[in-house]
C-alpha cells in the first residue's frame, strides 16, 4: 500500500557536532576551540510545503532554528523569545535569517561566524569568572556534590527563565582554553582553518557580531569580563 508519506511528512536529519580526528593536532571535541570540524555538521531537510529536493543552500542557520520550523510546520506561534527561525523560506530560495552565529562550548572560546570568517575569542588568563546556571544540579553523570553546592547562590533571573531565580555555581572548563589564543579565520579561502588571519578590520566586524549576540542572548555581566570585553562595545 502506497501511503505516499512524502506528501505531508516534514523530515530533519542532522546531529549535533563533529569530532576532531587528527585535524589541527587533536582528537575529539571537548579541548581545543571548536573548529569547523566540530561546528559545521550535516543538514538534510526536506519539507513538503515547497518540495525543494537535490539542491544545496548558502544561509547560515542553527540547530536552534529546528525547534523554530518544526513549530512553524505544525501552526504553532512561536514564544516571543526564541531565538531561532523557521527554515521554510530557507528551503524553498535561499532566504536568510540571520547575519551571524555564535557557538562553542562552555568555559571555552566564543566564536562567531557570518558564514565567510570565523572569529574565535579566548578567554582572558586564569578563564574567570565561571559560572554555572541551573535549577538542575547535575552534571552529566553524576549529581552536584555537597561540597559543590556548599558554593551555590540563587541569581536574579534571565530574561528566558520566566521570572524564576536560578542557582549559580562556580564552573569548570574541559581542559585549558588559556593555552589558546584568539584567532580569525576566512574559512572560504581557508576552509582547514590553517592560516589565522590578522585583519583588524574584520576582526572589529566579527566582535561587534559577537557582543550583539551575547547581549541578545542574556549572557551575564561575567562572560563578558571572562573574555575580556565590555558588554558597551559594538
Amino acid at each position: 500500500m502506497n501511503l505516499d508519506l512524502w506528501r505531508d511528512t516534514l523530515l530533519i536529519v542532522c546531529t549535533d557536532h563533529g569530532l576532531l580526528l587528527g585535524e589541527h593536532d587533536w582528537w575529539g571535541k571537548n579541548v581545543a576551540p571548536w573548529y569547523n570540524e566540530n561546528a559545521h555538521t550535516p543538514l538534510f531537510i526536506w519539507d513538503p510545503r515547497c518540495g525543494t529536493a537535490d539542491e544545496r543552500r548558502n544561509s547560515l542557520v542553527q540547530l536552534i532554528d529546528l525547534p523554530a520550523t518544526l513549530l512553524d510546520y505544525f501552526g504553532v506561534p512561536l514564544p516571543a523569545d526564541m531565538e531561532g527561525r523557521p527554515l521554510r523560506a530557507t528551503i524553498a530560495e535561499d532566504q536568510p535569517v540571520r547575519e551571524a552565529a555564535l557557538f562553542g562550548a562552555f568555559g571555552g572560546h566564543i566564536n562567531v561566524t557570518d558564514g565567510h570568517y570565523v572569529y574565535m575569542r579566548a578567554p582572558m588568563p586564569g578563564n574567570q569568572p565561571l559560572y554555572e546556571y541551573t535549577l538542575m544540579p547535575t552534571h552529566i553523570r553524576t549529581r552536584f556534590t555537597p561540597t559543590e553546592l556548599q558554593n551555590a547562590a540563587l541569581a536574579p533571573p534571565f530574561a528566558f527563565t520566566k521570572g524564576c531565580p536560578v542557582l549559580r555555581l562556580p564552573g569548570r572548563p574541559w581542559g585549558e582554553p588559556t593555552e589558546f589564543a584568539t584567532m580569525l579565520f576566512d574559512v572560504q579561502a581557508d576552509p582547514g582553518q590553517l592560516q589565522p588571519l590578522q585583519d583588524a578590520e574584520v576582526e572589529g566586524r566579527m566582535l561587534s557580531y559577537l557582543i550583539n549576540l551575547l547581549g541578545r542572548n542574556d549572557a551575564p555581566a561575567e562572560q563578558f569580563t571572562r573574555l575580556g570585553l565590555s558588554n558597551q562595545e559594538g
